[in-house]
């Protein structure tokens, strides 16, 4: 009975131990899956990994290479802007339509104000000449258009108190523009010749309350008569009679001008001056896309540079920014490359 007792109880204690085995064998186990897991996991985990930093640097380039690209592109685009803005035209050409370059330099502005006149002739300068003595006109030397010089014979007549002959002769240097003498005829109270001197006229500018206080003797005056240009200067201020304004008289030597009394006229006053640094001729400024500038020569090439400008008069206006002194500009007739230009873009647009 021991016998099978101790064997009994060695098969139970077998069977009782034999589950606490199988537990540690299934624990390991688990834990060898649990390891397999996290090392397959942290695999993943590190090609995961791997996969994102080859995409974020794949990106990376990619973005670099945009920027380059786009870059790359805005240089293309300014370059073909500039080109745009350009036009290619040879100096024989440029020469005979009349494309007429100078040089960006320092400048005296004038700031002035304008008025309105017109030409006459001074009261020196006009003569109409009488006979001394009633009587016979029996000689008649000059007629009208004839220029005379002072002491020049006119006619001659004969006196009706003493019947003696006196001459008549011109008092002044100038043209006859008016004749009423005739021989035969008796010369009573009339005028027998009105003789010009047109060498000089005067301007007489119509200076209105607003402008007066501005305005004094000495003054420079830049005139404008039938397309002409004349400077002068202020002789005389002087009240119009009769009339809400005063006259400034300038002289202006007509010798060369060939201008007749008369003929109306616009006239520029310098009130100031002022020197700039730099500036360019008024006429050379044009707009294209809505900034104004000029058009730059180099070679046969001329490019618009937009400018930033200041004060101006008649005929120049200040350049504080775009232009450096020296630099070659058009000045005259640069208008005909900006057609050029537009023209070119339209032909590019269709």
């Amino acid at each position: 009975m021991k016998t099978f007792l101790l064997h009994s109880l060695l098969l139970l204690g077998l069977s009782m131990n034999q589950p606490t085995f199988a537990s540690e064998d299934h624990d390991h186990e688990k834990q060898q899956n649990q390891v397999k897991v996290h090392d397959d996991n942290h695999h993943e985990s590190s090609h995961n990994s791997n996969d994102k930093h080859e995409e974020d640097k794949h990106s990376h380039e990619e973005e670099h290479h945009d920027e380059d690209e786009h870059e790359h592109n805005e240089t293309d685009q300014s370059h073909e802007h500039e080109e745009e803005m350009t036009s290619h035209i040879d100096d024989v050409i440029a020469k005979q339509v009349g494309i007429h370059t100078t040089h960006a330099s320092t400048q005296q502005l004038h700031q002035t104000i304008t008025s309105y006149g017109s030409l006459t002739t001074g009261p020196e300068q006009l003569s109409h000449v009488h006979a001394r003595y009633n009587g016979l006109v029996t000689t008649v030397k000059a007629t009208i258009g004839d220029r005379v010089k002072a002491g020049q014979l006119l006619a001659v007549v004969e006196s009706n108190d003493s019947l003696k002959k006196y001459h008549i002769v011109s008092p002044i240097s100038g043209t006859v523009i008016q004749r009423h003498a005739n021989t035969g005829e008796v010369t009573q109270d009339q005028v027998l010749f009105s003789i010009a001197n047109f060498k000089t006229l005067w301007a007489e500018f119509r200076i209105y309350p607003a402008q007066q206080a501005q305005v004094t003797e000495g003054q420079n005056v830049h005139i404008v008569v039938n397309d002409k240009l004349v400077i002068s200067k202020i002789q005389h201020i002087i009240p119009a009679l009769n009339k809400p304004y005063q006259l400034a008289r300038v002289k202006i030597n007509n010798q060369s001008l060939g201008l007749s009394p008369g003929l109306l006229i616009e006239g520029y006053i310098t009130t100031g001056t002022f020197k700039v640094k730099l500036a360019v001729n008024i006429d050379a400024i044009q707009t294209l896309e809505g900034k104004e500038g000029v058009f730059i020569k180099r070679d046969n090439e001329y490019s618009f540079t937009p400018l930033v400008l200041g004060r101006s008069d008649d005929h120049y206006v200040e350049v504080l920014q775009g232009l450096e002194s020296g630099q070659e500009y058009v000045d005259k007739n640069s208008y005909l490359i900006k057609a050029d230009i537009e023209k070119s873009e339209a032909e590019h647009v269709h």
